[in-house]
């Protein structure tokens, strides 16, 4: 899928040359907006997830997506102050902890965190998709085909994590009525 993504990326940036800039549509404007937003809360919430697990894979994956939110929070914005889009206000990063140290009660289990992590992964890449359609400009569907190409290659990482730890949560099999049952 990468290959894809490269593909259309590659289409995207021809068409920059030669583009007009004009400013950035409202809806363009607000899907930065929450987007920043989005991404920021994101990150703080797998900082958390850090300080709560000792599971060394989990940990991995979960600073390689910090490190990930952090570079798109860095980029986009950037881009929001070059267009003269203000800011929305983000919660600072959580400080390291010692995850035995969160009580029990308060602790999420391996699989919560990472089922967490991954449904949010599903929510970035929905949401990147959608702003890729709504966007006039050329160079804004570009942010959003690398931030989406990032998304589906960490996500993909971070499935088969969760697949081989058992800890995918799968909806139940349907069978049509009248199917035979397996």
């Amino acid at each position: 899928m990468p290959d894809l993504l490269q593909a259309l990326k590659s289409v995207v940036q021809s068409f920059i040359k030669d583009e007009n800039k004009t400013p950035l549509h409202i809806g363009e404007a607000m899907g930065c907006w929450i987007f920043l937003a989005l991404a920021g809360e994101t990150q703080v919430q797998t900082e958390a997830g850090i300080n709560s697990t000792t599971d060394p894979e989990l940990r991995k994956a979960f600073h390689e997506a910090v490190e990930m939110f952090k570079s798109q929070k860095e980029r986009m914005i950037a881009f929001m102050l070059s267009e003269g889009v203000p800011t929305p206000p983000l919660s600072e990063s959580k400080p390291k902890s010692n995850p035995s140290d969160v009580p029990l009660g308060v602790k999420l289990t391996d699989d919560e965190l990472a089922n967490s992590l991954n449904i949010k992964m599903v929510i970035l890449i929905t949401y990147c998709a959608n702003a890729i359609i709504q966007s006039a400009r050329n160079d804004v569907t570009l942010i959003w085909i690398e931030y989406l190409q990032e998304y589906m290659a960490f996500g993909a990482t971070l499935k088969e994590l969760v697949k081989r730890r058992g800890w995918l949560k799968v909806p139940p099999y349907y069978y049509a009525p009248g199917a035979p049952i397996k």
